[in-house]
């Protein structure tokens, strides 16, 4: 196992679920479900088909015979004609009608779209479980006031749980990509060689109906509420790019998070969780690196990047279509959807164990406060007799004399110090210290992080109270 590439969503970073649902296990029994269906369909509506040969291609759905496929695939060079052989070798009495009147995109696209929409189901699951853990959070933190930043420079303040809401609103707007494109996929159906149905007009002798029946009882079977409703020989692959761009949306929202809280954990106001043992760096033993959000940055660039595949794999598809969408897609959907996979993961980890550090982060507001504090200051000094506008310009240069202070001198603010010496203000130090509580400066944050919760996200968990609660174990 050592001498071959292994991939690492394998390895290190995919859950086995998600592996499974590309695995080639899962592949090929969804094709040899699909050619139960072809058949079942066949047989009820009057072709050569019969119930014995449906019931023998069931009893071989799971025992797939991927030796003799694998053989045959290197002689013929083709893979659903190799397990057709294949199937047809376990399944002797009805080789015969395996596959019959259909073309390789009939259990080819099929399958993708089912894996697709089973893959997007855990997706949804895991991201139902990260904007639950970030309310909580929200909750547990929406009065606590904080610095934040326009252009990564001190701003008004807001609070921890209201800078929280933004993480998850981002997430809400991809769950919502998430339920559309559940919702609104399509199987392919049997559409024949170039969408035209033709193969199947011929075997059922130009009955049209008995043709959009056969899409029906396949559809039911499958469970799926309808096909596509025109194709070439393949759905279209707008549909594969528009679910890739629906993980790159969630890597994005992710990829916003980690970048954030990277550097919340360089003011040392929060931080991911550090276990017992971890080990920060190996030549700086007190280092704390944010790994694991380093690691959804990571990936993150990595779906955004992929989504570009499926873009340009739709955009160069000839007429009905050409066979470049081939290896390419096999790579590109599975590893984005594994990649947004490993990356909810790691979401669920860090945001069940998100340190916070209140009397560091009351400590950076404090000394940023003064300065945000002059216009009400400003105010108060003019309830007591001061001219506005000669007040405005003594705060401006007693703002920009602190400020050289702290930024050259290396000293504390001291602003608050000038204006109590400064007559023109007549405040005193007790006045002035009455103004400067951080919770008079942060808004509406508190009643709308509980708005946000109320309006949003307990209808989200309301909805999915059966899947709430997960934990996710990291390989590394």
């Amino acid at each position: 196992m050592y001498e071959n590439y292994v991939s690492p969503f394998s390895t290190r970073y995919a859950s086995k679920e998600m592996q499974y649902i590309f695995s080639a296990e899962k592949k090929f029994t969804t094709w040899r479900k699909l050619w139960v269906a072809l058949a079942r369909a066949e047989h009820k509506l009057g072709l050569p088909v019969s119930q014995e040969q449906v019931e023998e291609l069931e009893a071989h759905v799971n025992d797939i015979n991927f030796a003799v496929a694998e053989a045959r695939e290197k002689e013929v060079r083709h893979d659903v004609m190799s397990h057709v052989y294949a199937y047809g070798q376990q399944c002797p009495n009805a080789a015969g009608i395996i596959h019959l009147g259909a073309t390789s995109c009939y259990v080819g696209d099929n399958t993708d779209v089912i894996l697709m929409r089973e893959a997007l189901q855990v997706v949804h699951r895991k991201l139902v479980n990260v904007i639950d853990l970030l309310g909580k959070f929200a909750e547990e933190y929406k009065a606590l006031p904080c610095l934040a930043y326009t252009h990564l420079q001190p701003a008004q303040p807001t609070t921890v749980g209201k800078r929280a809401t933004l993480w998850c609103n981002e997430l809400l707007m991809d769950l919502e990509e998430v339920e559309y494109r559940i919702k609104n996929l399509k199987l392919l159906g049997s559409k024949g060689t170039t969408g035209t149905q033709a193969s199947f007009l011929e075997l059922f002798e130009g009955d049209e109906d008995k043709i959009k029946k056969l899409e029906q009882y396949i559809c039911e079977e499958m469970g799926f509420d309808g096909v596509v409703p025109v194709s070439g020989q393949t759905y279209s692959r707008k549909m594969d790019s528009q679910v890739v761009c629906t993980l790159a949306g969630i890597a994005q929202s992710c990829s916003k998070f980690s970048n954030d809280l990277r550097i919340l954990q360089n003011f040392k106001e929060m931080e991911e969780p550090f276990e017992a043992h971890q080990i920060g760096s190996s030549a700086m033993p007190y280092k704390r690196n944010p790994m694991r959000s380093e690691r959804i940055t990571s990936l993150a660039r990595y779906v955004m990047c992929d989504s570009l595949n499926p873009m340009f794999t739709s955009a160069t598809q000839w007429f009905e279509r050409t066979l470049d969408d081939s290896a390419n897609k096999r790579i590109s959907v599975a590893e984005g959807f594994l990649a947004v996979d490993s990356i909810l993961n790691i979401m669920l980890n860090v945001c069940d164990g998100l340190v916070v550090y209140p009397k560091v982060i009351a400590q950076r507001l404090n000394r940023e406060l003064p300065f945000m504090a002059t216009e009400n200051i400003m105010m108060q000094a003019v309830k007591k007799g001061g001219n506005r506008q000669q007040l405005h310009e003594r705060l401006r240069e007693h703002s920009m004399a602190a400020a050289k202070v702290v930024k050259e001198e290396g000293k504390e603010n001291d602003l608050i110090d000038r204006i109590v010496g400064d007559p023109a203000f007549q405040l005193t130090r007790e006045e002035i210290e009455k103004v400067l509580v951080p919770s008079n400066f942060v808004g509406r944050s508190v009643h709308q992080v509980e708005e946000f919760i109320a309006d949003y996200v307990q209808p989200i968990r309301d909805a999915n109270k059966d899947v709430l609660n997960e934990k996710a174990q990291l390989s590394v």
